[in-house]
């Protein structure tokens, strides 16, 4: 009955949740938002110092959070990660794809090998660790994936070709992966957060508040509780699709004053 659904168990207890980049701004507050719900958290991050304070602050309430230190657009430090994970875990259930880098540099400027480091970290890593993720968790009954990708897949300023080229890629290979995923019961969607202010709010001006509908900008919590409503077995019928969550911004007409 209704009390029945009220009362139901939390879905994240004890499953098995990994997080890439998750040592500072949205990766940190996602990985601490499915600690504090009860999973257990590998903490995939390539700063040691950095993910090992999230480590800290993850186990002195409870020793959920397990840091592996990786730099994925390294393809040999990403199989490494899984085939540990197997080891400690035997099991995957959710994967969050937040790893990510920017650069902005003119596009005359802008190098190959930059260019590669950006679409390497941004892109390419997240259809390797979604194809180890997957190779698991389909022999536990499916998962859950969410990648982390961008309103700059839908919207520029000038100097960003190489961020805008991976978030619109993740953005893709998202409806790609959920199709050839399907069968195996795993579930693939992104969130494309617009503003999201990962240090002091108290720094922002009225005026970038007021560019939003909501009237404010952006927090990490806002992107973490999405990616719990995603990742939540009852919301299964959310797949390969694209959540923005930006305020309204992409969507609000701008003309000049």
């Amino acid at each position: 009955g209704g009390l029945s659904k009220i009362m139901r168990q939390n879905p994240y207890k004890d499953r098995i949740v990994i997080v890439t980049g998750a040592g500072r701004g949205i990766g940190r507050y996602i990985a601490e938002a499915y600690a504090y719900q009860g999973a257990q958290v590998v903490l995939v991050e390539k700063d040691q110092d950095s993910g090992l304070e999230v480590e800290r602050v993850i186990n002195s309430q409870d020793q959920r959070g397990h840091l592996i230190l990786t730099d994925v657009s390294n393809p040999q430090d990403i199989t490494e990660l899984f085939e540990q994970v197997q080891a400690t875990f035997g099991a995957v259930h959710i994967l969050i794809n937040n790893a990510g880098i920017s650069r902005f540099e003119a596009p005359y400027q802008l190098t190959v090998e930059a260019w590669d480091q950006i679409i390497n970290t941004n892109l390419r890593s997240v259809f390797l660790c979604s194809r180890a993720a997957a190779q698991i968790m389909r022999l536990t009954g499916g998962g859950s994936i969410v990648n982390i990708a961008s309103t700059r897949a839908f919207m520029s300023e000038e100097n960003s070709e190489a961020y805008a080229a991976s978030k619109g890629g993740v953005i893709a290979l998202t409806h790609a992966l959920a199709a050839s995923f399907a069968s195996d019961q795993i579930q693939v969607n992104s969130i494309s957060p617009g503003w999201i202010e990962t240090g002091d709010v108290a720094n922002l001006r009225p005026v970038d508040h007021r560019q939003h509908w909501s009237g404010r900008v952006g927090t990490p919590k806002d992107i973490a509780d999405a990616c719990l409503f995603l990742t939540d077995p009852q919301n299964n019928f959310i797949n390969g699709t694209n959540l923005i969550i930006d305020g309204g911004m992409t969507k609000k007409m701008i003309y000049a004053p």
